[in-house]
């Protein structure tokens, strides 16, 4: 908690809006989708969604193969604790749904699913995508699998992420959101093992870059890796991208 403190600190000090970006491609994306004010109508069903979620009191058996918790220290959980702790914020979700929307995402690869969060809003913002997602819990995922009614264009694994990525068919993803494993070493072997199904106008996301001094370590060797041409670092997510006519670029955003 500290460790994250003392970066929210320096981020505030190194961060600007939009209007310190002179990347047209990147002050679109901040101006019309980071900003975008626009009080959309599925903000509602997202809002629902969580809502039903954290007035769940079903304990669950939980099977954590990333970083764990920080917050819980039994491997015995409630739904609530779980959307309340772990879970894709009601923010963070209104942002994805917005993604989905401004690009338009039609592959989309999720690294952690959990209760179905950021899933959910990834479909509301493009329902004709289809949406791959891991989850390394099977209870989780029920659970998940038992709240989405949509799942027609959507294929829930379970397992350990490393196994599922070596055997996806896909080619190439427009979006991989990477949120389960809060680790280096796996962040990166993550990152290196899915640079093969980028094309130029993948986005990958990484949550919590400042989880831990790892988290950090991680999102920085993968700024420097020679196929990423524009990072964006909003302190709780990290973007990249790997546009070969973009000149590479390093920026950090308030939100």
């Amino acid at each position: 908690m500290i460790y994250q403190q003392k970066q929210y600190i320096q981020f505030l000090l190194k961060s600007t809006n939009q209007h310190g970006v002179h990347s047209p491609f990147v002050y679109d994306l901040v101006t019309n989708c980071f900003y975008d004010r626009t009080k959309h109508l599925d903000y509602t069903h997202l809002k629902t969604y969580r809502n039903s979620l954290l007035k769940n009191h079903q304990t669950l058996q939980i099977t954590d193969l990333g970083s764990g918790s920080k917050v819980a220290s039994t491997n015995l959980r409630t739904i609530k604790s779980i959307a309340k702790h772990s879970g894709t914020t009601l923010k963070r979700a209104k942002l994805l749904y917005r993604l989905a929307s401004y690009f338009q995402f039609q592959q989309v690869l999720e690294l952690g699913t959990s209760l179905g969060i950021a899933t959910h809003a990834l479909q509301l913002g493009n329902p004709t995508a289809t949406i791959t997602s891991i989850e390394g819990c099977p209870n989780i995922s029920n659970t998940a699998k038992l709240h989405l009614e949509n799942t027609q264009n959507l294929n829930l694994l379970v397992g350990d992420f490393d196994l599922h990525i070596d055997t996806l068919e896909q080619e190439s993803f427009d979006l991989v959101f990477f949120d389960g494993n809060h680790n280096k070493e796996a962040t990166l072997t993550y990152f290196d093992k899915l640079l093969p199904k980028t094309h130029n106008n993948t986005l990958f996301i990484f949550d919590d870059i400042y989880w831990s001094k790892g988290m950090t370590e991680a999102w920085e060797t993968i700024k420097k890796h020679p196929k990423v041409s524009v990072t964006i670092d909003t302190f709780f997510w990290g973007f990249v991208f790997f546009r070969k006519e973009q000149v590479k670029e390093d920026f950090v955003i308030r939100l």
